[in-house]
């Protein structure tokens, strides 16, 4: 039996009507805008301005959902909306009898990709946290490198190149992420205890990752428009938030943009580390389990349309 989703737009309960009017909807997508804007509009300001900010620009040019589909409001699949031109030429949608709604075929040939994002997810809740690492990744990412080849060249070291080698060197590293890992310089990678592959994360991901819940994130909307934008939503501003803590624990000294260092180097600064890390673990987890359920259903849909 496929699974149902009930959504309410305001005081209408979607399940109940034929299609959501437009006077329900077109608030619900005009709030969504709203909420993203005030993350969406300093981004194209400095974008125009060919300015760069080494964090908060991050989510926008790191992974490629652009700020116009972020801005763009869907439903999730299983939900009709009435005078929605501007949906029906959107990809995956189709006009139906009472208005246009994402198709069970759209759905259908995702099934490799829900399929793969659900084994994922459910393997990365099913792990304990890991809360040793440190946000040491970013060190590795700069190691033994000169200040002028680094990321974010226009940062200087807190510690300088030697300060910052040497934390690398007086720590184990156990990055779980390829993500992260494949961005270690050369002399780093051995450094990591473990070797995580682009094709085997379900073996290595683990939910105190501060990547894995910024991808929460990349999931979300890689399931777009199956699921609806305020989950979409909701794991992006988690991935904001932790964005700006792995960057306070990184190697740069970024006080001038108001970032207070975390001192990964120091007993008080690992235990800063690993407070945040537990708080945004607990915030993913809901999430994580959110995306779990959805890709379940979408699953449920795609085989009675594949079936069909």
């Amino acid at each position: 039996m496929v699974r149902t989703r009930i959504l309410r737009l305001g005081s209408v309960d979607v399940q109940q009507v034929e299609a959501v009017p437009a006077a329900v909807w077109r608030p619900a997508a005009a709030a969504h805008a709203d909420r993203v804007d005030s993350y969406v509009a300093p981004h194209l300001e400095r974008r125009e301005a060919r300015i760069q900010h080494p964090v908060h620009d991050f989510l926008f040019t790191y992974y490629s959902y652009r700020p116009a589909q972020l801005r763009r409001w869907h439903p999730g699949y299983g939900v009709v909306l009435a005078d929605a031109p501007e949906h029906a030429t959107l990809k995956g949608y189709e006009q139906g009898p009472h208005g246009v709604a994402v198709s069970a075929s759209y759905v259908a040939a995702q099934r490799p990709l829900v399929e793969a994002l659900h084994r994922l997810l459910v393997a990365t809740a099913g792990r304990p946290g890991s809360f040793g690492c440190f946000g040491l990744h970013e060190w590795a990412m700069v190691y033994r490198l000169e200040e002028d080849e680094t990321r974010h060249a226009s940062w200087p070291l807190r510690l300088g190149p030697a300060g910052t080698d040497a934390v690398v060197e007086g720590h184990r590293i156990a990055c779980t992420h390829f993500d992260a890992y494949r961005f270690f310089t050369r002399p780093a990678v051995p450094l990591n205890t473990l070797s995580p592959g682009r094709d085997d994360r379900a073996a290595f991901e683990q939910p105190a990752c501060l990547h894995a819940g910024m991808d929460l994130y990349k999931h979300a909307f890689r399931l777009s428009p199956m699921v609806g934008s305020d989950l979409v939503a909701d794991c992006f501003e988690l991935a904001w938030d932790i964005r700006v803590m792995d960057m306070r624990a990184a190697p740069y000294d970024l006080a001038d943009l108001g970032l207070d260092p975390i001192r990964i180097e120091t007993p008080e600064g690992k235990s800063d580390y690993v407070a945040a890390q537990r708080t945004f673990a607990d915030r993913g987890a809901p999430l994580r389990q959110r995306l779990i359920e959805e890709c379940a259903r979408l699953l449920d849909v795609a085989g009675a349309s594949v079936a069909d």
